[in-house]
């Protein structure tokens, strides 16, 4: 089985994980850049959000700080949108951006956002799917079973088809923050341009993961998929 880890076509996926080392340099350089740039308004990261879903009519969402670096997210369960201690209090122009981009998620839940609602329905099964399908692939090579290979390799692929999904969420999330925060006037039109740096740095890392995973694909399926039954 050392095959798997030595053979030539692991090289086939080194510009995808080229691409995703550079993608995630790529936006924690810009984060770290733009969270030493104070906004003219002074307004934290919190407080934007608040006032951003209070206007979309989405005062129930609650905001919270929650511990790491970049974690911030929106939790669609609970209806809470949870910033990162780095942005929570911060009223730097990257922290807003983000957070007006979680906000942009709680927005699209809220208004029924068509790819948001698709991911969310199939993100059960993509879990097990993304937990099982290695496992799967390698006791299928054991046993030589080609309908378990096949099997395997349609979970891998269903996993990527919810990173692929995943991606218009987070171009339209990054969208509506840009537009409201310089419609709402959270930020200036310079401060506004520094903003969408961040956010297309941080979308850079969801484009790389899903290039990435699709190489990986393509390299399961020459090692697994040619296989027949003897």
């Amino acid at each position: 089985m050392l095959f798997l880890f030595f053979d030539p076509t692991i090289l086939w996926i080194l510009p995808g994980i080229l691409l995703a080392l550079m993608a995630q340099g790529y936006v924690t350089s810009q984060f770290a850049k733009y969270s030493r740039v104070m906004t003219a308004s002074g307004i934290s990261a919190k407080d934007a959000a608040l006032g951003i879903l209070q206007d979309a009519g989405l005062s129930h969402v609650k905001v919270e700080p929650t511990p790491g670096h970049l974690s911030d997210h929106y939790d669609p369960r609970q209806k809470v949108l949870r910033l990162s201690e780095g942005v929570y209090s911060s009223p730097s122009v990257a922290a807003l951006g983000i957070a007006a981009h979680e906000a942009g998620h709680a927005i699209q839940h809220g208004k029924g956002y068509v790819f948001l609602k698709l991911r969310n329905s199939i993100y059960p099964v993509v879990r097990l799917c993304s937990s099982m399908a290695i496992p799967l692939l390698l006791v299928s090579f054991l046993l030589q079973a080609v309908s378990l290979t096949h099997l395997a390799l349609w979970m891998y692929g269903f996993a990527i088809l919810f990173q692929l999904i995943t991606l218009p969420v987070e171009f339209d999330a990054s969208r509506r923050a840009v537009r409201i925060l310089s419609d709402k006037g959270y930020l200036t039109a310079s401060e506004t341009t520094q903003a969408k740096a961040v956010l297309r740095a941080a979308a850079l890392t969801y484009v790389s993961g899903f290039v990435l995973s699709l190489l990986q694909l393509v390299r399961l399926m020459v090692l697994f998929g040619g296989r027949r039954r003897r």
